[in-house]
């Protein structure tokens, strides 16, 4: 018992010594010391945030302005963008980015098929047009042939049309 009460009392004053020794760091200021001027928090902030870009130049009424082509979504054509998810909503989408225009997606397999597919889909321009789409698909022994290829690229095309039709009438 005796024990326990040094081991305690050495404790307590164990941190009664490190209270002392860190309210002696707190003493009054030195009034000759010179007075440090700093920027304001959120002056550093901007600075950090658009160092590179500069300050953004848009007001409250850019949201009245010309947006430019609708039919584009980041760089890349919002029909032949829809089409190939619609087409190949079998695939499970493993990344897409709007912006370099890149669906990739893993293995799945066809309503109706026994074979497993996985596709790459580069949607590479933002005009509708054939030579803005580029596919590759393949199964788990391989690249598939050259017909089905086609087959799945002129489904995503005619899927294009028809979104892009639609829009129209609205």
């Amino acid at each position: 018992m005796d024990k326990m009460r040094n081991t305690t009392r050495q404790g307590l004053l164990a941190i009664l010594a490190v209270t002392l020794v860190a309210l002696a760091g707190c003493g009054p200021r030195d009034p000759n010391a010179p007075v440090v001027e700093t920027r304001p928090a959120s002056e550093i902030l901007d600075d950090e945030i658009y160092k590179e870009r500069g300050a953004p130049t848009s007001t409250i009424w850019d949201i009245f302005r010309d947006r430019g082509d609708s039919a584009t979504v980041g760089s890349v054509n919002k029909y032949l963008w829809n089409a190939s998810l619609e087409v190949l909503n079998f695939l499970p989408v493993q990344s897409v980015d709007p912006f370099t225009g890149v669906i990739t997606t893993g293995y799945g397999k066809p309503p109706g098929g026994g074979r497993e597919y996985r596709a790459t889909i580069y949607v590479s321009d933002p005009a509708l047009d054939a030579r803005s789409l580029n596919l590759a698909m393949a199964t788990r022994s391989g690249p598939v042939d050259a017909g089905t290829l086609r087959a799945v690229e002129d489904a995503i095309l005619t899927r294009a049309r028809q979104l892009r039709q639609q829009d129209a009438r609205f």
